[in-house]
């Protein structure tokens, strides 16, 4: 049942111009202002985690002193140790407080931090990246806290801004990596982590307030474990498939393990009295097909990711290549976190005119738009910034209404979870991505000097692919229920 916080002086009232919400101003630690700024800079301070160490990928081996296959784990590390702690860190959160356990996943992205930063081989490295990983749940938590916090009108424009801080952070990142890695011991990206991630800790302690949402309840360890196992077989099957070979022994055997695995855990879900999560409320139309094209979403956004900077850095005796350093591609990709950033206030405004659904539609047609140009203009350097920046403004379209139909569906009391969990959908999705695009631009080869690469067609080949998976994002959330239905489902619910 959802919890609801009272006005504890019902006498009195005031209207929400007057600085006064239905919360008791002596709760609050900071203004609603305050508490979203410090919200979203936690979530570009985590995003930036992502493209921390891709200026290092290629001297890793050197740096680490280790095979570069062994190396890619201080990738795939972070993507198995998010997968793991965002729905799990979503239930604790509205169990036991979402500000103390954003409060705890910054402090173990400033120990992995530090741990990078002093470390000189693979095995702390991957310890690092580890770490840094299981503080991924930063952003859904700063989103149910703004729901608790926040007044209505306020919450559009604040969530959305909350959303693209996830691709705010990657984009400018990047160059900023890029920079100190070429000009400085590649050990102070990690310093400058640590210390971002300092000033994030500080600020959430000092200025978000404790929410007096909470569920209670006892945790479903048993259920958090078979997700867990769940999702790392099957992230594992999909993000070293390529290396293991996709019909190998391990790749198969983990792929049929995710599936019983999965199988397993819904059933003891549905018979679980207090579950890690609630399935009856996943399958409601507005929270399943928002997950749904979620997913698919994840699965266009990333295709991006993977086409520009091999395009840029590829040389020009290639005839498509630009033969740009990796400063450049940063330089190139950062303004798609700019726009995501420009475009959430208008995702806002959308939303609150025609509601959520009409906002992921829009930014899933602007996201094919800009795969589309891609596909016939990849030639000029200013050519990719265009259409990283278009589709930078699709992303933040989508991304600002994707919390917005999640939160209008579900109880307070079980906000946390159901945005952890639609987190976690989208990294699906953009692991799937990063499988399906490296096994296209595996084949599709061509040889110049002697040396293999991908070929033309093969990155306009991945590019159609964002288009199309962008289309079906926009298919799926065609079938959403409109802002009456979703309202009277909620109210339903609660």
């Amino acid at each position: 049942m959802a919890l609801r916080l009272e006005d504890p002086n019902p006498g009195t009232s005031a209207a929400p111009s007057e600085g006064v919400s239905i919360f008791s101003s002596g709760l609050r630690a900071g203004s609603p202002s305050r508490i979203v700024l410090v919200l979203a800079f936690a979530g570009i301070v985590v995003s930036l985690m992502q493209s921390l160490v891709i200026p290092l990928i290629p001297k890793l081996p050197v740096l680490l002193n280790a095979p570069p296959g062994d190396t890619t784990w201080a990738i795939t590390a972070t993507l198995l140790a998010g997968a793991v702690s965002v729905p799990t860190i979503g239930r604790l959160g509205d169990m036991y407080g979402k500000r103390r356990m954003l409060l705890f996943s910054i402090v173990l992205l400033v120990l992995g931090s530090l741990v990078g930063a002093l470390s000189d081989s693979l095995v702390p490295m991957i310890v690092a990246r580890t770490l840094q990983g299981l503080a991924a749940g930063v952003v859904p938590l700063g989103i149910s806290i703004m729901r608790d916090e926040l007044p209505a009108e306020r919450l559009g424009g604040a969530t959305a801004l909350m959303s693209a801080s996830l691709g705010v952070g990657g984009a400018l990142g990047l160059p900023v990596a890029a920079l100190i890695a070429d000009s400085a011991d590649w050990h102070v990206l990690f310093w400058v982590a640590a210390g971002l991630g300092a000033v994030a800790l500080v600020l959430v302690a000092t200025i978000v307030p404790a929410s007096r949402v909470r569920s209670g309840g006892r945790f479903d360890t048993l259920g958090a474990a078979g997700l867990s196992a769940a999702l790392v077989s099957l992230l594992l099957a999909v993000s070293k498939g390529a290396d293991w070979g996709w019909t190998s022994a391990p790749t198969l055997g983990l792929g049929a393990a995710a599936l019983v695995l999965f199988i397993a855990w819904g059933r003891y879900e549905l018979r679980t009295r207090e579950s890690l999560v609630d399935l009856r409320t996943l399958v409601r139309r507005q929270v399943l097909l928002t997950n749904i094209a979620s997913a698919i979403f994840g699965f266009a956004m990333f295709s991006m990711s993977l086409v520009l900077p091999q395009l840029l850095q590829l040389p020009q005796q290639t005839g498509y290549g630009l033969g740009q350093p990796m400063l450049a591609v940063g330089l190139v990709m950062a303004p798609s976190g700019l726009v995501m950033m420009a475009v959430a206030p208008v995702a806002a405004r959308i939303s609150a005119a025609w509601g959520p659904r009409w906002s992921l539609m829009l930014g899933a047609l602007v996201v094919a738009a800009g795969y589309g140009f891609g596909i016939v203009a990849m030639g000029d350097v200013w050519q990719l910034v265009v259409v990283s920046m278009v589709i930078g403004a699709g992303i933040g379209l989508a991304y600002g209404a994707m919390p917005s139909l999640v939160m209008s569906a579900v109880p307070a009391s079980e906000t946390a979870s159901a945005n952890s969990l639609n987190t976690l959908m989208r990294s699906i999705g953009t692991s799937l991505s990063s499988a399906v695009a490296g096994l296209v631009l595996a084949q599709l080869t061509t040889t110049q000097g002697g040396v293999s690469m991908p070929s033309q067609g093969a990155f306009q080949v991945v590019m159609g692919l964002g288009a199309a998976a962008a289309l079906a994002a926009l298919a799926v959330a065609a079938f959403l229920p409109r802002d009456r239905a979703a309202a009277l489902s909620r109210a339903s619910a609660e």
